[in-house]
């Protein structure tokens, strides 16, 4: 059995196709389907059902497939590790970052880019319940975020700063000379808001579940640089997490006055495991600058 056979096995497993995966894995599909066939050998024991019209995993694939997976993730944890002793910095870091984050990223992504020339990142921009699913799957290293409602199976939260979640309006708007604001104020505005799902959304949903109003929602976006650009030229009020707004020109964030406001911002790992040094030298960089001391050191006063 080989890794580049398990390797195959979980990409056709996740595929089921066998074109696709052929094409992912930068293989010809009868390279892939002798791989399969020598570990159906090697098991005596059919992993997919194949016709003309379907793949699909038999139950021995199914029993295999976590096995397979643990598996190649142990092997890259193992030359990870040598790559680490060896103090070669290279390869890729793969982070997973909420729409909220995205502003406060910007001066670590350059200053790591400027201090480690060698690694490459890949950087994915998704809703929470996205990237937590990429994280399982070991499809990120980690995950910046706010910390989840409700805790997350399989995850470990590191806390990086307190946030809070405001009223988010333009400079020239009537709101934007206060130093709060209530949800009854708030409730005298037209909205728009950040879709259901995202972080600042589902706060705010809990928030309303304990003290609720009726708010004027006008308007729900998947996409904070629009939603920041209809703030910015109308009346229209949003609600995100203050560091939302980080160096966002032309628009101003209040904090709603509410008990219970926190949002905390975290690097979201896999429980157990590994962490390469190049994560190390991110977070730490991320922790170290100006956007994320600027909320640590606004929290503590």
């Amino acid at each position: 059995m080989e890794l580049r056979q398990l390797r195959s096995f979980i990409k056709l497993a996740e595929k089921l196709n066998f074109s696709v995966a052929s094409r992912e894995l930068c293989l010809t599909q009868s390279t892939l389907s002798q791989q399969i066939k020598t570990l159906e050998d090697e098991f005596g024991a059919m992993l997919f059902i194949r016709n003309s019209h379907s793949v699909a995993l038999t139950e021995a694939g199914m029993e295999l497939l976590p096995f397979a997976r643990k598996t190649v993730a142990d092997a890259e944890e193992c030359r990870q590790r040598i790559i680490d002793l060896q103090e070669m910095l290279v390869g890729e870091l793969n982070i997973g970052v909420t729409y909220s984050f995205s502003p406060i990223l910007t001066e670590t992504i350059f200053t790591f880019m400027k201090r480690y020339k060698g690694v490459k990142l890949n950087i994915f921009y998704k809703p929470m319940a996205d990237l937590m699913d990429m994280l399982r799957l070991r499809e990120v290293d980690f995950v910046l975020a706010f910390r989840p409602s409700t805790p997350a199976a399989n995850i470990e939260s590191h806390v990086l700063f307190q946030n809070y979640l405001a009223a988010i309006v333009s400079d020239s708007h009537p709101l934007a000379s206060k130093g709060s604001i209530s949800l009854d104020e708030l409730a005298r505005y037209n909205l728009a808001l950040p879709s259901k799902g995202l972080q600042a959304r589902n706060a705010l949903e809990k928030i309303l579940e304990r003290y609720p109003h009726d708010l004027d929602i006008r308007i729900e976006l998947n996409d904070p640089n629009i939603l920041l650009n209809l703030i910015r030229n109308s009346n229209l009020v949003t609600v995100l997490a203050e560091a939302s707004v980080h160096n966002q020109p032309g628009v101003r964030a209040i904090p709603l006055d509410l008990p219970e406001n926190e949002m905390t911002g975290c690097v979201n790992t896999l429980a157990g495991s590994y962490h390469k040094k190049s994560i190390c030298e991110f977070v730490k960089l991320l922790s170290e600058s100006v956007a994320v001391k600027e909320r640590a050191n606004a929290w503590l006063l």
